[in-house]
């Protein structure tokens, strides 16, 4: 019996419009479902249209990971990141998509589309997927960015 993947959410501005679909395409390929959130072409748009409702999503736990994209990775981080059980991470290598998962408990992966290839971006994407949270001393100090200190 094949066992089901969960379902990844997706997003990305018109600056990781392509390498979002060549994620999409990798992670259907791999056995995931995809809710993509889009945009659905190159054509320049605003990324908080798109990020934000993904971010949305996995603050409810509509969806328990996802993985977003713009030119940078850095537009789309800090938009998701204004959710409160969002904890969204830019990476540019493979390192840091892994100490993401096992520091941080990250549950968005951000993906700079026009500087890294889409190899890289995979090689990424599975360490995000495959990573376990460490927990231990990490965990006291996830929960702590929740937390605003007034």
């Amino acid at each position: 019996m094949d066992e089901k993947r969960e379902t990844l959410a997706l997003a990305s501005d018109h600056g990781g419009y392509w390498m979002k679909d060549f994620v999409a395409f990798k992670l259907r390929e791999a056995g995931y479902e995809v809710k993509d959130f889009g945009t659905y072409s190159g054509e320049s748009v605003d990324y908080p249209d798109f990020i934000h409702p993904l971010a949305h999503a996995v603050n409810e736990g509509e969806y328990h990971r996802g993985i977003i994209m713009c030119g940078s990775g850095n537009g789309a981080q800090m938009t998701a990141n204004k959710y409160p059980h969002v904890r969204a991470g830019l990476c540019w290598n493979v390192e840091q998509a892994l100490l993401i998962r096992k520091h941080n408990n990250a549950n968005i992966l951000s993906l700079p589309g026009r500087y890294v290839t889409f190899d890289e971006a995979w090689q990424m994407v599975e360490v995000f997927l495959n990573t376990e949270f460490e927990g231990g001393r990490h965990t006291r100090r996830v929960e702590k960015i929740e937390k605003i200190i007034k």
